[in-house]
């Protein structure tokens, strides 16, 4: 894929399938001055129809920024989502829907979402009768409420279509606080919508990871799968050090404190490489020491598994009260409110 801006080459990238489907929307509700646009992002419009074209993910935000003042209506990415346009799928969408079942098409969009999106994480787990997507920014200034909102509903509305018309959450979890259109998430999801998590879940019954996609065409799969393979291999040797760094940092958390020092010996260089090797990435290391904690915090909480002192011990806090304040500070809310909300929702 062609990246967009080489000296923004150390900004996250997303697929530019994304953006032209974001200026479609606008384009065919007379909002899109296309002048305007190419002039305040740099991009050329008509480039954006190549499928390996990727563009800086701080452009992409800024254009979802412009679509909610430009619509009036804060729920923009809610109702882009809900729009069904097939010859508007990346690539990424036409391997989830040709493969055989829901559960094999969702291990590969977990696979290749940063071909999507390079500056949000995906993950994927499986309890005795739920599964659970988990979206996760590398750095808060990534996260877009927006494109958040039209990810969800994207993924939703997109399954019902194409793969089971009764798909429905069990729960969701919204890393953004409540917004004035909060009803409207319920409606879409079928299932009970909390706000203010500091991550983004979703989780349905493991029961429809068996259906079997329809119309499903095995050449097309093959042949797109080649294509984005190839395109995946690059990424990840690009970013690939962020991510061994940060399995370095969860490995250590629970048994030493955390130091660039120690963490550099490890990758056998000195700290100054260290920080410079993750900046080439957009990231810094206490950027990621948070993240990971933070990661850890509201799997452990949301689990029920350990009481809350041994979660603050476990994460390397001094005292119960400054994992209580971080919690806060990242959540909105305590971890035991969190915890009573989770269980609330999961039963």
């Amino acid at each position: 894929m062609t990246d967009v801006h080489s000296d923004n080459a150390h900004v996250p990238q997303v697929a530019a399938s994304s953006t032209l489907a974001l200026l479609h929307y606008l384009d065919t509700r007379g909002l899109l001055n296309r002048a305007e646009v190419e002039r305040e992002t740099g991009l050329d419009l008509d480039k954006l129809k190549d499928p390996d074209l990727r563009i800086p993910a701080t452009i992409h935000y800024r254009l979802w920024e412009r679509a909610e003042k430009l619509t009036g209506n804060p729920a923009v990415g809610l109702d882009a989502g809900r729009i069904i346009d097939p010859e508007r799928m990346g690539l990424v969408g036409h391997v989830f829907f040709n493969c055989d079942t829901l559960g094999e098409a969702v291990i590969q969009y977990v696979r290749l979402y940063r071909l999507i999106n390079e500056s949000v994480t995906l993950s994927f787990e499986q309890t005795p009768n739920q599964a659970i997507l988990t979206w996760q920014p590398d750095n808060p200034d990534y996260y877009s409420r927006l494109d958040m909102d039209r990810t969800l509903a994207a993924a939703i509305c997109r399954t019902r279509h194409f793969i089971h018309k009764g798909m429905a959450a069990d729960w969701v979890e919204i890393a953004h606080p409540a917004p004035t259109y909060a009803k409207e998430y319920e409606k879409l999801f079928g299932g009970p919508v909390m706000f203010g998590c500091g991550i983004t879940r979703i989780a349905f019954s493991s029961e429809h990871l068996d259906h079997a996609i329809p119309h499903r065409n095995p050449y097309v799969y093959s042949a797109v799968l080649k294509q984005v393979n190839a395109v995946l291999a690059r990424l990840q040797t690009r970013r690939s050090f962020s991510r061994k760094v940060r399995r370095l940092i969860s490995r250590q958390m629970a048994t030493d404190k955390i130091d660039a020092d120690t963490l550099a010996r490890q990758c056998h260089m000195s700290r100054q490489t260290l920080y410079r090797r993750l900046k080439k990435e957009g990231l810094s290391f206490q950027d990621l020491v948070e993240q990971v904690r933070r990661d850890k915090a509201l799997r452990y909480v949301a689990n029920d598994q350990y009481a809350l002192g041994e979660i603050a011990f476990l994460l390397g806090f001094s005292e119960l009260s400054a994992f209580s304040r971080a919690f806060k500070r990242w959540t909105g809310v305590a971890p035991a409110q969190f915890r009573a909300e989770h269980k609330d929702s999961s039963s």
